[in-house]
């Protein structure tokens, strides 16, 4: 995939964030390194896991009143390891590229791992409602 379509999935990740949560989003810097994540643990093989995305920053639920002036938080999204990640799992880029961008910008507000996947879940579950909605009324 190339970098603008790339970008465009980051895109449209975002557009499909409930508008609740995405009117939030303010201050945050989304960057695409085109390498690979750092390692992050081993899955149940024991193989190296690579981070397909990476939050850095000060969460909603840790921020004071006196934020002013103080650097965006970033979101970066790993290029090469999203790829990999997509064809060793059968999947579309855009849809790993999607579920990557919840799953950090679920850490933005303040959701540890397991919270930040289960947010990502149902706004995967609110994301496709919509859909089968839209293509119902044509």
């Amino acid at each position: 995939m190339d970098r603008h379509e790339f970008d465009k999935a980051i895109d449209d990740a975002l557009a499909a964030i409930p508008e609740r949560f995405r009117q939030k989003l303010v201050n945050v810097a989304f960057v695409v390194d085109e390498g690979r994540g750092p390692e992050d643990g081993a899955d149940e093989d024991g193989c190296p896991y690579e981070l397909l995305g990476l939050y850095e920053g000060i969460p909603l639920t840790e921020r004071g009143e006196d934020m002013s002036g103080v650097l965006p938080d970033v979101i970066t999204l790993f290029k090469k390891s999203i790829e990999e990640e997509a064809e060793e799992c059968g999947l579309p880029v855009e849809q790993v590229v999607r579920e990557t961008v919840w799953h950090e910008v679920a850490h933005f507000f303040g959701f540890d791992e397991e919270k930040a996947e289960e947010l990502e879940r149902k706004w995967e579950d609110e994301d496709t409602r919509l859909k089968t909605q839209d293509t119902s009324r044509t």
